[in-house]
């Protein structure tokens, strides 16, 4: 008798667990779709900023530029974010023939 009483409130009668809402895709975000987090995107896609959004980017190749970031938390400060380098690779300093630190840009690069 308590339990029917709860769920004509409403307060036990709820689903275990809430359906999505209509506007959530279903599917995994393509490239240049918006999303919320990695997680939302394809595989071989991450999310990543874009202006004030986020969206799917592709995550990154061997000899792509990428961002090294020397403080946690820098990821924050970047208006367009890249992914990070993909499985076995490291974002490095890219080695060039000419005098050190001449150049600082980092590309996707085997361990």
């Amino acid at each position: 008798h308590g339990a029917a009483e709860l769920d004509e409130t409403g307060t036990e009668a709820l689903p275990r667990r809430t359906p999505a809402p209509a506007w959530f895709p279903t599917a995994k975000g393509e490239e240049g779709d918006f999303c919320l987090r990695s997680s939302d995107c394809a595989a071989g896609l991450c999310c990543a900023r874009h202006f004030w959004s986020k969206i799917c980017k592709p995550v990154l190749r061997e000899g792509q530029v990428c961002t090294r970031h020397r403080r946690k938390g820098s990821h924050g400060l970047e208006i367009f974010q890249r992914c990070q380098c993909a499985e076995g690779l490291a974002c490095r300093l890219q080695r060039e023939h000419g005098p050190p630190d001449a150049s600082r840009l980092h590309t996707c690069q085997r361990h």
